[in-house]
């Protein structure tokens, strides 16, 4: 464990279009640092993938909310539609800390904290039955996720505040709900800090001199 939170959370993903199910790379450094990227420039980093199974501990879950009784739901969901188990928990999570009875105060429902409306358009029927919340749930986050191909980070930010918003900004809103949520659930995902550490407060996204997009909770020059 760190003995004070250092972890710089960077993740660069190429501009140029790439099949959805592109894999992701991560490397941690001495100083807590974490890097994801899809076009690993170092020896070190290590493949995690992005379909499920078990590689990269996907089947492994996140510490914290009771995960016991969904864990069929969870696997049956991330398997059918190609999105990685530990994904699908990190955002039930981060949306409702594993209770299937959840309600927001903006109306959404369940684990996966469906709409009304959303969870009408996907099907489901009783957004508090888990199994229908979870497969809506994740069925609706493989239509973002090829939506955003190779931008996770876009593709949790329409989750949390809806494709329009991400188009309209051409990145992540500058919402503080939605750079929190996008934060948490990444660090969720990829366990940034063992020791139950806080995670970063926010994200930004900058562009790189490369063209890449850089996701950061470093605050760019002449932002708070």
């Amino acid at each position: 464990m760190l003995a004070r939170l250092r972890t710089t959370l960077l993740i660069a993903v190429l501009c140029s279009a790439a099949p959805a199910g592109a894999e992701s790379f991560k490397l941690t450094e001495t100083d807590g640092t974490v890097h994801f990227t899809n076009a690993p420039n170092d020896p070190r980093y290590q493949r995690m993938g992005f379909t499920s199974g078990t590689e990269a501990g996907f089947l492994r879950l996140p510490e914290g909310g009771d995960t016991g009784p969904y864990v069929h739901e969870i696997r049956a969901a991330a398997e059918r539609y190609g999105v990685p188990i530990k994904l699908v928990s990190a955002i039930i999570r981060a949306e409702s800390g594993f209770n299937a009875r959840a309600v927001s105060p903006k109306g959404a429902r369940g684990l996966m904290q469906l709409m009304p409306p959303t969870a009408a358009a996907l099907g489901v029927r009783n957004s508090f039955d888990p199994r229908e919340n979870i497969d809506g749930g994740v069925r609706h986050l493989r239509s973002l996720i090829d939506r955003f191909p190779n931008r996770l980070p876009l593709a949790l930010a329409a989750y949390n505040a809806g494709e329009k918003a991400v188009v309209q900004y051409n990145g992540i809103p500058p919402y503080p709900e939605t750079q929190d949520y996008v934060t948490k659930v990444l660090y969720f995902y990829g366990g940034l800090v063992e020791g139950g550490t806080t995670p970063p407060t926010r994200i930004y996204q900058t562009i790189a001199p490369d063209g890449a997009i850089v996701y950061t909770n470093i605050p760019p020059k002449g932002r708070p």
